[in-house]
């Protein structure tokens, strides 16, 4: 079975539709699919619920996606660095299911893993357990949180063989891995694809099983949320 698609367009071809639940890995805009969220620009899909950790900054990454006013919802865990949220969350343009960092991770590992919900005592006394049921283990309330299963996840890794096993790059894998394994279709955005065999099998970081179709991206642009410096004498 032949994984690898010519084009971002092509691998999301047939696969995007409107009102699609869809997640996409990265943290920031550090290993992000940058030319997936191009080709998901440009398909038009409409009225998106966004599984991501960060909503991108203005103009760029899932930005271009709120830009074209293409999502409706975002479940997130951070959201600050982009006034084009902040304005259409304000206007109520724009839902918003804000979920603590490590539930968020766990609700995705969770989906991955066939597991409908879970009890965690993140949130509980807060407006995160709010409607949610909530349950005494040990002396100790825990909120329930179901898992996310996403129609579609776009993914980010550094290289992949022919049959879709992925190697990440150092803290670019972040939310990657949790991402592909929720996802029912994983397409993945690679800046190498070599033969079956040539990534040793310890270095694998996910195997195969989890993707579907796979494009190269050799020169993504690799944007620097902020950069700071210091002077050197």
């Amino acid at each position: 079975m032949n994984k690898v698609y010519p084009s971002a367009a092509a691998a999301l071809d047939g696969i995007v539709r409107d009102g699609q639940l869809i997640a996409v890995g990265g943290f920031g805009l550090c290993g992000i699919p940058e030319a997936l969220i191009d080709a998901l620009v440009a398909s038009g899909a409409q009225n998106l619920t966004a599984i991501s950790n960060n909503a991108g900054v203005d103009g760029f990454g899932l930005g271009k996606l709120l830009n074209t006013r293409q999502i409706k919802k975002m479940i997130s865990s951070y959201v600050g660095e982009n006034k084009e949220f902040e304005r259409q969350y304000l206007a109520g343009e724009l839902a918003l299911e804000f979920t603590p960092q490590g539930t968020l991770a766990e609700k995705l590992r969770a989906g991955g893993a066939g597991i409908p919900a879970f009890f965690t005592k993140t949130g509980v006394g807060t407006l995160v357990a709010e409607g949610k049921e909530l349950r005494d283990f040990d002396g100790e309330t825990y909120v329930m949180e179901r898992a996310l299963m996403p129609e579609l996840s776009l993914v980010k890794a550094d290289v992949a063989d022919m049959s879709g096993n992925l190697r990440f790059n150092k803290t670019a894998r972040n939310f990657n891995p949790a991402v592909a394994m929720a996802g029912k279709i994983c397409v993945v955005e690679v800046e190498r694809i070599v033969p079956t065999g040539e990534i040793a099998p310890d270095d694998v970081h996910l195997p195969g099983i989890y993707v579907h179709r796979i494009v190269l991206n050799a020169t993504p642009e690799k944007r620097i949320e902020k950069r700071t410096t210091r002077d050197r004498t």
